[in-house]
């Protein structure tokens, strides 16, 4: 595990601007789907993992692994964030970029840590560990249900080949208020690695967040909101996040996905 000190620029959640509320364009067509508020495996959940990782950096791929079994869970939303400052060492990966890198230095700001690190997982929001052994992350993720019994968990629609809709029942948020935000992601890549660390290897990433942007700064009151469908692409996943504004705790969070073709 390397570590890199924590800018103290302030980042955004998103390379140019934000989005206003309303409508917001992502990248295609995908397969018909609902999926609700709600799950047996957790009543109120489900629960978002957010995996920062490279494939530059050599101890990642334990914790790749497990996010990809992690996504194969109803009760859990995962996504992987490629940064790119491993990008130097030898190898660049093709799927890092400097507003996932910007994401995670915003959450090491807000969760008080020295450090950037790969691999790092954070926890619907409220804290973090390397994610090489699943026992840290299943007790953060019993901390997160305990926190946020009660959640503000969007119901995503999306007919074939039709825009996605994103749906908020009122929720009371206590005077704050929320980010909405939005990630299209590749279910899997398979990537041979001729330089750098991982040379030689072949490397398996799940999940992998290809466009992530801000719906909506949200007062809880109910709303809805519309994906234009061209703006998907084929075969993508589609999971939307809603945490106290500023990379806070994560409140609620849902996702939409085609049918898995490995």
């Amino acid at each position: 595990m390397t570590k890199f000190p924590v800018s103290s620029r302030r980042s955004l959640l998103i390379g140019g601007a934000a989005a206003a509320a309303g409508a917001l364009l992502v990248a295609g067509r995908s397969g018909p789907g609902i999926a609700k508020p709600g799950y047996k495996a957790a009543a109120e959940g489900p629960w978002a993992v957010e995996l920062f990782t490279s494939q530059g950096c050599n101890s990642c791929p334990p914790a790749d692994a497990y996010l990809g079994r992690l996504s194969m869970r109803p009760d859990i939303v995962a996504l992987s964030f490629h940064v790119d400052y491993w990008d130097y060492i030898g190898w660049k990966d093709p799927f890092a970029s400097r507003e996932t890198t910007e994401r995670q230095r915003a959450y090491a700001r807000v969760l008080k840590q020295r450090y950037v690190y790969t691999p790092e997982m954070v926890v619907d929001g409220i804290g973090h560990d390397t994610g090489r052994d699943p026992g840290p992350i299943e007790k953060l993720l019993a901390e997160a249900q305990r926190r946020s019994p009660k959640r503000a968990t969007p119901e995503l629609s999306r007919a074939t080949s039709g825009p996605l809709s994103i749906k908020l029942a009122a929720f009371e948020l206590e005077g704050k208020s929320a980010d909405v935000t939005l990630a299209v992601y590749d279910r899997r890549h398979s990537t041979p690695i001729n330089s750098g660390e991982n040379q030689g290897r072949s490397l398996q990433n799940f999940n992998i967040v290809r466009h992530f942007e801000l719906v909506s700064r949200w007062n809880g009151a109910a709303g809805e909101w519309t994906i234009p469908a061209d703006r998907i692409g084929p075969l993508q996943g589609m999971a939307v996040l809603v945490q106290h504004a500023d990379h806070g705790p994560v409140i609620g969070c849902n996702k939409l996905e085609p049918a898995y073709s490995g």
